[in-house]
């Protein structure tokens, strides 16, 4: 049960939710995630204190909103644990059998996701994992993010008929995926950034590695 914004998040950082108790590992979940944001921080210091471009209000604002989605895909990653099916995973999927906007979807849902739910509840916490710790760190952003817009469209049409659902969150959601994709929002105060000045390790060079990054990224 929600309180207040400050003293859930305060929950949330101390691994005292109650998805952190029901996942079995909550004391991992929350190192993993002090350690992202710390080095999100390390990371975008670096950036600001090797390349003067990246310091503008715009950089840091992206760089905030980044973090901050990084951080909500992290959140909703944890109650998909723990596995092979977590309660919290199958109350969430059932309803698309019912509430999906068209009815090829709500027959996938009830024919396929449903009977395959020891199996998607794994994928779909190590997608929203990565998704996580992509936006936190900033790395292969552009990807992510638009990968992200197809994960988040299918809830959009996959809950739209519920009452309680708003659909239009989704789509505030999209489109903040979509900001991050046109924008290329890693390269801001992000890992994305720091690789594509420095070139390191495999992303140096014209090897297959770093040309395929540079074109995704």
């Amino acid at each position: 049960m929600r309180i207040n914004p400050f003293y859930d998040a305060w929950l949330f950082l101390t691994g005292n939710t109650d998805e952190h108790r029901a996942s079995g590992v909550g004391w991992l979940l929350v190192t993993l995630f002090l350690a992202l944001v710390a080095a999100s921080i390390w990371i975008a210091v670096e950036n600001w204190r090797k390349d003067p471009t990246q310091r503008t209000a715009g950089h840091f604002a992206t760089w905030f909103m980044r973090v901050m989605i990084g951080v909500m895909f992290y959140q909703g990653s944890i109650w998909k644990l723990p596995f092979p099916v977590s309660g919290g995973f199958d109350a969430s999927l059932r309803p698309i059998a019912q509430y999906a906007a068209f009815g090829f979807h709500r027959w996938l849902a009830q024919n396929v996701f449903i009977p395959l739910l020891p199996v998607l509840d794994p994928i779909v916490y190590f997608l929203e994992l990565s998704f996580g710790i992509a936006f936190i760190l900033g790395f292969l952003v552009r990807p992510m993010a638009a990968i992200g817009m197809l994960f988040v469209a299918q809830l959009w049409l996959g809950l739209y008929r519920q009452p309680e659902e708003w659909p239009w969150l989704y789509v505030f959601l999209i489109f903040t995926l979509g900001f991050f994709v046109v924008t290329s929002a890693g390269k801001s105060l992000g890992l994305d950034a720091l690789l594509a000045r420095s070139q390191l390790g495999p992303f140096k060079g014209e090897g297959l590695i770093a040309r395929l990054y540079r074109t995704i990224a």
